[in-house]
């Protein structure tokens, strides 16, 4: 399982869609690992948007996003950076698909309701820039069957230690010896 960063900009919060943010990722599946409230400080975001920093924008977004406090989550789930990515849609609002998060809701660039990682990398770096370790939390989650196949969730790892090339060797095996304990 991948994990990744998502933050609730200014937008979001003053108009009312941390839940209905909140909401879209974990109806998709993705399992909530961290979540809080903090006013993003100046430092932090100059780290996060270094790769920004010659952009026009950069004072008036480094501004912005330290404003009001943003909603920080950390979201858990197969291919979670690419699955938030998709929820969120196009960082350009306008351009952004209707049913995703940017597209049903935002019209800017800038104030585009959300920031999300855009690689596993970045996530795992942001995640570390606005998370602490004991801030992010391990649990299991009572649909996570329901969400992924066996095979999705690690349950037949165990299968190529036995030295079985694939699952359905592994239960061919396992039905063969039922059968000659039943003969016995």
């Amino acid at each position: 399982m991948r994990r990744t960063l998502v933050i609730v900009k200014p937008d979001g919060i003053n108009r009312c869609l941390i839940g209905d943010v909140i909401t879209r990722f974990e109806k998709k599946g993705l399992k909530l690992i961290g979540l809080k409230m903090d006013l993003l400080k100046v430092y932090q975001l100059k780290d996060h948007y270094v790769h920004l920093q010659d952009k026009p924008f950069y004072e008036e977004l480094l501004e912005y996003m330290s404003s009001i406090p943003c909603v920080l989550l950390a979201l858990e789930g197969k291919d979670a950076v690419a699955v938030v990515r998709k929820l969120v849609g196009s960082t350009n609002a306008r351009d952004a698909d209707i049913g995703t998060i940017r597209g049903d809701y935002a019209m800017s660039v800038q104030t585009n309701i959300v920031h999300a990682s855009e690689t596993e990398d970045a996530a795992e770096d942001e995640l570390k820039r606005f998370f602490k370790d004991e801030e992010l939390f391990e649990y299991d989650k009572m649909n996570f069957n329901w969400l992924y196949c066996n095979s999705e969730q690690g349950k037949y790892d165990h299968v190529e230690n036995e030295g079985k090339s694939s699952e359905a060797e592994y239960f061919e095996e396992k039905e063969e010896i039922k059968k000659d304990q039943e003969n016995e």
